[in-house]
C-alpha cells in the first residue's frame, strides 16, 4: 500500500456519467477501498485504501463490472538474481509495491515481468531495492539492441579472471606443500610459514572485498532480514573460512597444535570457482536468446526514406506511418507496408516457412523482415515500431520465454525454505564434529559446515525450469510455432485428443479448379475460356476459381456481353456471339438445356467432395467442371504421425457432413462433428474435454474462435483471421500443417528436458549433501573439500544450461506414415 494510502488507476469503458458513477460504486464494493472518486473526463480514478487491499482483487471485481483497469507492463532486470529462493523473494517483493496485481521473475535471464496499475516502474524499483536487488527497467532501445547480456558476460568473466590471477599464488603456497614436500620445506627456509599466511591473508581478502564483494554486499543484508539467499550461504562459507584462518594467524595461542591450520585458499578458491560458473552459465545463458537476436537481426538499421522530394537514409526507429521508403535489389524490408511502385520477388520464408519467394506488385503487402529480390520496390508504411508484425512475433517470443510453467510454482515454494534447512543442517554438523568428531574437531567441524553450506546452492534449481522454457519456446519460433500464453507449453505435452477445423485448416481455404469433363468431343481450353469469361467480372469463389484455373493454363478471355446472374443458381451471359452458361443443374433448365443425361458425372464429383458445375454453350451441355477446396498436401501424413505419436484425431467442421466426410476418408479421421455452429464447435471441444482428457483445436477463422479458446489448448494458423489467433493459446505462423507436429514436439522436448534438469538438480543436492556433512567419514569415506564443493556446485548449474541447451537442436519434425489422399475407413460421423 502507498503511504499516503491513495492509488490512481485508469479505467476502460467509461463514456458517460452514469458509467463513472457505476464504476465508483463498483470500486468502493471492492475490499479494502475505503473511498473512490471517479473522473468521466479522463477515465481514472483516485483510490483511498487501506491495508485490507488487493490489487489483484480490485482488477478481478472491476473486469466483472464491465470497466476494466488498465493494465501497465514493465519489465525490469535485476542485478543480483542468482538462485531459486532470490525469484521468490523479488516477486514478493514486487507484488507489495502499489498497484502491483502480478510478478513473474525469470532466472534465466534475470528479469522480472510486472503487471501494474502506474505507467511509471519507479515504486517497483524501489520496492525490489528494499529487498536488496538492484532493479532497472529495460527501455525499448535496449530491448531492440539486446545488449544487456553480453555487458554481463563480459563483466562476469573479468571478475572471475581477476580472482582467479589473486587465488593462485594462494593456492600455490598452501597447497603446493601438500603436493610437493620440497616446496614447503622452500617456503619455510625462505619467506617463513608466518610470511606465507599473511600474503595469503592480503590476497584472499583482495579476493573478497574486490571481485567477490558481490556475495557479501546481497548475501549478508538478507541474512540480517531472515531472508537468506544463495549470496547469504556463500558468503558465510568464505567468511567462515577467512575468520578462522585469520584467528590462526594472529592469535595462534587460541587453537590446540592439531588445529592450528589456515584454510585461506579454500575462501580465495570458493568464490573464484563460483565466479566462474557464473562467468560460464551467463555465456550459456546468453545462447538461449539466440532465436530472439535472429528475428532482430532480420531488422535493418536504417532504410531509405522520401522527405523534402529526396531519398534520405534514416533510422527504422525514427520512420512514421504512410512515409515513402525506397528497397533496393537485396535488401531487407524494414517495415510493415503496402507496395506502391515496382515489382520484385520477395523470401519471406523467415517469418512464414514457405520456402518459395513471392512475387510483389503495386497493392501487395510486405511484412518487415522479409527479403527482397531482384528489383526495387516503393513501399508506403502501414505499420512501425511495435506495431509491425516482426515487432509482435518478438514480443511473443519474448513473453513465452519470460513465462513461468506450473512445474515450476512447486520449485519456487520447495526452494523458499530449503537455504534456511541448509542453514540448518550446516550448524548442526558443525556441532556434531564439535562433540563427536575426532581431533583436530575444529578443523573438520569447519570443514564440514562451509562445505555444506556450498555445496548446496540452489541455483541448478532455478535455473532447472527457466533455460529450458527459454531455449524451446525460442526453438519453437525458430519452426513457426509461437506460444502466447506462458501454460500452453506444459499443456501441450499432455495432449491426448486434437481436433481440426476443416476449410482453411485441413484444407487450403480457398476453391480451385479440379476437374473439366468435356461433353461431345468439344475443345477442353476453347470451353474453359467461354466459361471464364462470362465469370471474370464476379466476385463469387466458384467463380475466381474458373478464371484462375484459366489463367493458369495461360488462356486469353474475351470481353463478355449481356451477363446476368442468378443468385443460388449460376450465371449467363454472350462471348463472341455464343451463349454461355454456367451453374447447377436448375440453372441448365432455366436455360432450357436437359442436365439428366450427364447427372451421374456430376454425383460422380459430388461424392469426391467436389462442386459440379454445369457448362453449356449455346444450349447444349458442353462440359462438366468440378470445383473443390483442396486438402493440404501434407494433411494426410500429418494426420498419420498425430496419430502413431499417441493422439485421437478428431475433424471438428462447420461445413456439410457430406463434404466433410468426404475430406476425413481422404486424411484418415474416423471421428468428424460436421454442420457446427461456432457456439457448437466449442461445445464440442468442452465434451472432448469431459472425459478427462487433455485436448488441443486446431483452427484459423472467426468461427473458430470460441473452440480454440474452451480447448486445454488452442492453435491457431497464422495465415487465419485476427479473432483466431487472438483467442488461440499457441499461432502456427505458416499455414503449413507440419507445425503442429513441431510444437508437439518442442513441448514434449522441452517438459522431457525440465525433468531431467530437476531431476539432476535435487538428486546433486539429495546425495552430496550428506558426503560434504562428513555422513561418510565414519565408514572410511572422504571429507569433502570447500574447494571441491564450490566447484560442484558451479559445475551442477553449467550442466543444468548446458542440458537446456541442447533442445536448440530438436528436428523439425517430418510427418511420417501415410500421405495425402490416403484413404482410411469410412468416418464416423457424429450427429451436430
Amino acid at each position: 500500500m502507498p503511504d499516503d494510502g491513495r492509488i490512481r488507476v485508469e479505467l476502460q469503458n467509461l463514456s458517460c456519467a452514469s458509467c463513472a458513477g457505476r464504476a465508483e460504486a463498483a470500486l468502493r464494493a471492492v475490499p479494502g477501498v475505503t473511498g473512490a472518486e471517479v473522473n468521466a473526463t479522463n477515465a481514472k480514478a483516485l483510490l483511498q485504501v487501506d491495508t485490507g487491499f488487493a490489487p489483484k482483487v480490485l482488477a478481478d471485481a472491476m473486469e466483472h463490472a464491465g470497466y476494466p483497469v488498465v493494465m501497465h507492463r514493465h519489465v525490469l532486470a535485476v542485478d543480483g538474481l542468482t538462485c531459486a529462493g532470490c525469484v521468490s523473494r523479488v516477486e514478493e517483493a514486487a507484488t507489495s509495491a502499489p498497484g502491483v496485481v502480478d510478478a513473474t521473475a525469470n532466472l534465466a535471464n534475470r528479469r522480472v515481468e510486472v503487471g501494474s496499475f502506474d505507467q511509471s516502474s519507479e515504486r517497483v524499483v524501489r520496492s525490489i531495492a528494499t529487498a536488496g536487488y538492484r532493479a532497472a527497467d529495460v527501455g525499448q532501445e535496449e530491448q531492440a539492441n539486446n545488449t544487456r547480456e553480453p555487458v554481463h558476460d563480459d563483466l562476469s568473466l573479468r571478475r572471475a579472471g581477476i580472482a582467479a590471477a589473486l587465488a593462485a599464488p594462494v593456492v600455490v603456497l598452501e597447497m603446493g606443500g601438500h603436493l610437493y614436500p620440497p616446496f614447503h620445506h622452500m617456503i619455510h627456509a625462505t619467506i617463513g610459514i608466518s610470511a606465507s599466511w599473511t600474503l595469503q591473508f592480503l590476497l584472499t581478502t583482495l579476493v573478497m572485498v574486490w571481485p567477490g564483494r558481490s556475495f557479501f554486499a546481497l548475501g549478508l543484508p538478507n541474512l540480517f532480514r531472515g531472508r537468506p539467499d544463495m549470496n547469504a550461504l556463500v558468503a558465510m562459507g568464505a567468511l567462515a573460512a577467512w575468520t578462522y584462518s585469520v584467528v590462526a594467524l594472529v592469535a595462534p595461542g587460541l587453537f590446540p597444535p592439531e588445529a592450528h591450520f589456515v584454510y585461506f585458499e579454500a575462501a580465495a578458491v570458493i568464490i573464484t570457482l563460483i565466479l566462474a560458473g557464473r562467468a560460464l552459465e551467463a555465456r550459456a545463458r546468453g545462447r538461449t536468446e539466440h532465436a530472439v537476436r535472429a528475428l532482430l537481426q532480420l531488422q535493418p538499421d536504417t532504410a531509405l526514406v522520401r522527405r523534402d522530394g529526396t531519398f534520405t537514409t534514416v533510422s527504422v526507429g525514427e520512420i512514421m506511418r504512410d512515409e515513402t521508403i525506397q528497397i533496393r535489389p537485396g535488401e531487407r524490408v524494414p517495415l510493415d507496408g503496402d507496395v506502391i511502385e515496382g515489382q520484385s520477388y520477395v523470401d519471406e520464408s523467415m517469418l512464414t516457412g514457405e520456402p518459395m519467394a513471392v512475387r510483389k506488385r503495386p497493392g501487395d503487402a510486405l511484412t518487415g523482415g522479409s527479403l527482397n529480390g531482384g528489383g526495387t520496390l516503393m513501399l508506403r508504411a502501414t505499420a512501425v515500431g511495435a506495431d509491425t508484425r516482426l515487432a509482435r512475433i518478438i514480443a511473443l517470443v519474448e513473453r513465452a520465454q519470460n513465462a513461468r510453467l506450473p512445474i515450476q510454482d512447486l520449485l519456487i515454494r520447495v526452494t523458499a525454505w530449503f537455504v534456511p534447512a541448509v542453514m540448518v543442517i550446516a550448524v548442526v554438523t558443525v556441532l556434531a564434529w564439535l562433540l563427536f568428531g575426532p581431533d583436530p574437531a575444529l578443523s573438520h567441524a569447519l570443514v564440514t559446515g562451509v562445505s555444506v553450506l556450498i555445496i548446496a546452492c540452489p541455483c541448478a534449481m532455478g535455473l532447472a525450469t527457466p533455460t529450458s522454457v527459454m531455449v524451446g519456446t525460442g526453438r519453437a519460433a525458430q519452426m513457426n510455432v509461437l506460444f502466447r500464453k506462458s501454460d500452453s507449453l506444459q499443456t501441450l505435452s499432455k495432449v491426448k485428443t486434437i481436433a481440426f477445423d476443416k476449410t482453411g485448416t485441413l484444407t487450403q481455404g480457398r476453391p480451385i479448379l479440379t476437374d473439366i469433363e468435356i461433353i461431345g468431343g468439344k475443345d477442353e481450353g476453347g470451353v474453359l475460356a467461354l466459361a471464364a469469361a462470362v465469370e471474370q467480372a464476379s466476385e463469387h469463389p466458384l467463380a475466381r476459381a474458373i478464371v484462375q484455373g484459366a489463367a493458369a493454363r495461360g488462356l486469353t478471355l474475351a470481353e463478355p456481353a449481356d451477363v446476368q446472374t442468378t443468385a443460388g443458381y449460376g450465371v449467363a451471359g454472350r462471348v463472341d456471339g455464343r451463349r454461355v452458361a454456367l451453374g447447377t443443374a436448375s440453372m441448365m433448365q432455366r436455360e432450357r438445356v436437359d442436365p439428366a443425361p450427364y447427372a451421374v458425372h456430376a454425383t460422380k464429383m459430388a461424392d469426391q467432395g467436389k462442386t459440379p458445375v454445369f457448362v453449356a454453350v449455346d444450349g447444349k451441355v458442353a462440359a462438366i467442371l468440378g470445383i473443390s477446396d483442396p486438402v493440404k498436401p501434407e494433411a494426410g501424413a500429418v494426420v498419420s504421425s498425430l496419430r502413431e505419436m499417441g493422439m485421437d484425431v478428431v475433424m471438428v467442421s462447420g461445413d456439410t457432413s457430406e463434404t466433410a466426410r468426404v475430406v476425413a476418408k481422404s486424411l484418415g479421421i474416423e471421428t468428424v462433428h460436421a454442420g457446427l455452429p461456432p457456439e457448437e464447435k466449442a461445445a464440442v471441444v468442452a465434451e472432448l474435454r469431459a472425459g478427462g482428457r487433455t485436448v488441443a483445436f486446431v483452427g484459423d477463422g472467426i468461427n473458430d474462435a470460441p473452440a480454440l479458446a474452451s480447448a486445454d489448448v488452442g492453435l491457431a494458423i497464422g495465415t487465419g483471421t485476427d479473432v483466431a489467433i487472438e483467442a488461440a493459446d499457441m499461432v502456427l505462423m505458416s499455414g503449413d500443417l507440419s507445425a503442429v507436429l513441431n510444437g508437439v514436439a518442442v513441448s514434449r522436448a522441452t517438459m522431457r528436458n525440465i525433468r531431467q534438469n530437476l531431476f539432476w538438480a535435487f538428486a546433486y543436492n539429495i546425495v552430496l549433501i550428506p558426503v560434504a556433512a562428513g555422513l561418510l567419514y565414519p565408514f572410511g569415506g572422504p571429507l569433502l573439500s570447500p574447494m571441491l564443493a564450490a566447484a560442484a556446485m558451479a559445475l551442477s548449474s553449467l550442466f543444468v544450461v548446458s542440458n537446456a541447451l541442447r533442445l536448440r537442436w530438436v528436428r523439425a519434425a517430418v510427418p511420417l506414415g501415410a500421405q495425402a489422399g490416403t484413404v482410411a475407413s469410412e468416418p464416423k460421423l457424429v450427429p451436430a
